[in-house]
Formats: structure tokens, C-alpha cells, sequence
């Protein structure tokens, strides 16, 4: 099986159909839980493999079907036991392929299991000296998004995934190009790897692509780091035509960093828009990403939580409902890499989204 697929993420989602109201959205044909689970934190070793092992599967049977790396997460560890963790579940019949939405990104020139001793060194024997990399290429010695890199990384990570294709695959925070290029020279730069990702979509090596992000939807028009949704679309469109397979986006979203559903950053047409209004108005999906702000939001939070989000016991399931209820997020990306953690935050699935909550949050006062 190449891939997730509409049916049979379909047929995923019915199965909690009688317990997770809300809890399954759209996304380009395919049915995604509104809770996934990110695999960034952790150490490069064998314990925290294991961990992760553990609640990727408990996740797959506590209903999440969408998981998400990066190559460059824990030296490529994160992608290869979900890749592992995956074909486990699918060969004892827990999770088949098809039913799994896998998520990963390239940008960040990853590492190979664990941190070398010497990194520029390590860049250069894998990276420049086959040709995949110009040194010109390399911004802050660490992030690359050229053709031929991001071909390689696609191949990288399909292999540590075990996937013939990679369901969603995201340029890993482009803003970080915008450093050292102008904005003309950005636009060409993010132009060539569309071209690539557009091929590996013809490839079936990705069913689709977009781009994750931390500063740059969430900034001002006016600021260095500063993505325009609009024109990263009109890229997609312009170099793969309407049928294009720019899909989704992903930023962080959170109680305290609440950009995507308040800050008009975004022009679209003219008009100055928030990123989810923008996305919408694009026909993009998004994904949040930071939902409990890298476990910061776990502590206690004010009451008015609790009175906007009945029925969430915990301050982190209070926080992930927050997420998951405004309008315009479709999945809602929380890291897991404990069983304790899955059961927590997947209880917050029984409780319907609660859409008016978010909206008195940002009404009070």
C-alpha cells in the first residue's frame, strides 16, 4: 500500500465514531484525527526510541492516525521508529498503512543517529563533496532547501519511515532562508524546491506537500522572517498548475502564542487577514503545531480554562481542547512520547470541540 487513503482512513474514523465527536476532520480527502502526535523532544538513544514505540502505538489504538516527524528530529531516531513502530502495527493488523497519516519534513540537515564530533565535517563528507549541496546553499551552517537536497532528503526519509509514500511532506521552516536572502532571491529559491516537491508528487513518492513553520506566517508583513501564504500558494500554482499539491501548513498555535487565530499578518487579494482566515480563504489545510507549547502548558492555568472547556479534567487537556475547537485548525499536534501522556491528551477526543470557548477567551474583558 503506497499510502494513506480516503476510504480507509475513513473506515478509521468510524470506529470511534460512537465516542469522539468532533474528532475527525478533512483533510484533502483523507479523515484525520483532530489530535496527532509529534515526535520533536527527546534524546538520541535507544530508551526514548522505545518510549516513543510505546505510545505510537497506544495512540493508534486510542484513535490518532496522525503522526508526525521531521528527518531531522533525535538525528533521524523519531523517523525510523515510527517507521519501525508503524510496520509493526500494520503486520499484526493494529493500524494497516493505509490507515496512517505520516507526516514529515526536510530543511535541517540532519544527523545520522546521533550528534558527529565534528559537524561541519560531517556536512561536508555527506552533503557537499556528492554534489547534493553547494556550501552557498547552507544557511546558518544547518538548513537547506535546494532541489537535489530536498530529493535526497525525501528518499532518506521514506527509507527510515518504511514508505513508498510519505502522506504529507513539509519544507521545514523556509523562513530561516530569509536570513541571508532577499525576498527576490526567496521566491525563486522556494519556487525550485516546489518544482522538486511537485515531482516527487508525480514521483508518488508524497501524495502532497506544504510547509511547516515557526516565525513565519505569525509575522507582520513587514518583518524579515515574514512568509506570505498567498505567495507560497501562487509559487505551488505556478509551477504545478491548479492541480498543485501545496495541501497544508503547519504553525504553532497555542494559549500563549495565539498568532494564526488573532494577528492580521496575512494579505490575501488586498484584504489583511489572520493565517487560519487566510488558509481558508486559500483552500489550505492547517495543522497546529506546539498545542501545549513544548509541555509549558501542562502546569496550572487560570480558571477561566476550566469555564470555557468543560469536561477536560487536566490543564494540558484544557489547553489541547483550546486548540482543537478553534475553527480552521485541523489537527492539533501535541508531542507524546510517553503512554501516559497518549491517554491523557486522547481523552480530550470524548469531549466535542467547544468552538464558543475559544471565542469568550478573546472576549473576556
Amino acid at each position: 500500500m503506497r499510502g494513506a487513503t480516503p476510504a480507509a482512513t475513513a473506515e478509521y474514523a468510524a470506529t470511534f465514531a460512537s465516542r469522539s465527536a468532533g474528532h475527525f476532520r478533512p483533510l484533502d480527502g483523507l479523515t484525520v484525527s483532530s489530535i496527532g502526535l509529534g515526535t520533536y523532544l527527546g534524546a538520541d538513544d535507544d530508551a526514548t526510541d522505545h518510549a516513543y514505540g510505546e505510545a505510537i502505538a497506544a495512540a493508534a489504538r486510542l484513535g490518532t492516525n496522525v503522526f508526525d516527524t521531521a528527518i531531522n528530529y533525535r538525528s533521524q531516531r523519531s523517523e525510523r521508529v515510527l517507521g519501525r513502530t508503524l510496520a509493526a502495527l500494520a503486520r499484526e493488523g493494529g493500524l494497516p498503512r493505509a490507515r496512517a497519516v505520516v507526516c514529515t519534513k526536510g530543511g535541517f540537515i540532519p544527523f545520522d543517529g546521533r550528534a558527529p564530533a565534528d559537524a561541519r565535517r560531517f556536512v561536508e563528507e555527506t552533503y557537499v563533496r556528492p554534489g547534493l549541496l553547494r556550501p552557498d546553499q547552507i544557511v546558518g551552517g544547518a538548513h537547506a532547501i535546494a532541489p537535489a537536497f530536498l530529493t535526497d532528503q525525501i528518499a532518506r526519509s521514506r527509507a527510515n519511515l518504511g514508505v513508498e509514500t510519505i502522506d504529507l511532506y513539509y519544507v521545514h521552516n523556509p523562513e530561516t532562508q530569509l536570513a541571508v536572502l532577499s525576498r527576490h532571491r526567496f521566491a525563486t529559491v522556494i519556487r525550485a524546491a516546489f518544482e522538486a516537491l511537485e515531482a516527487a508528487v508525480a514521483a508518488g513518492h508524497v501524495a502532497r506537500y506544504g510547509v511547516a513553520t515557526w516565525n513565519g506566517f505569525r509575522r507582520a508583513p513587514d518583518a524579515r522572517d515574514h512568509l506570505s501564504l498567498e505567495a507560497l500558494v501562487r509559487a505551488a500554482e505556478a509551477v504545478g498548475g491548479p492541480r498543485h499539491g501545496f495541501k497544508a501548513i503547519q504553525l504553532p498555535y497555542n494559549l500563549a502564542m495565539y498568532e494564526a487565530f488573532a494577528a492580521p499578518t496575512q494579505k490575501v487579494g488586498g484584504d489583511l487577514l489572520t493565517p487560519l482566515d487566510a488558509a481558508a480563504r486559500l483552500g489550505v489545510a492547517v495543522v497546529a503545531s506546539a498545542s501545549l507549547f513544548q509541555g509549558r502548558l501542562a502546569a496550572p492555568l487560570p480558571p477561566a480554562l476550566a469555564e470555557a472547556f468543560p469536561g477536560c479534567a487536566t490543564p494540558a487537556a484544557r489547553a489541547l481542547q483550546f486548540v482543537r475547537s478553534t475553527r480552521g485548525i485541523t489537527c492539533a499536534l501535541a508531542g507524546m512520547s510517553r503512554v501516559a501522556h497518549v491517554e491523557e491528551n486522547l481523552a480530550v477526543a470524548r469531549v466535542p470541540p467547544a468552538p464558543a470557548g475559544v471565542d469568550s477567551l478573546f472576549t473576556r474583558g
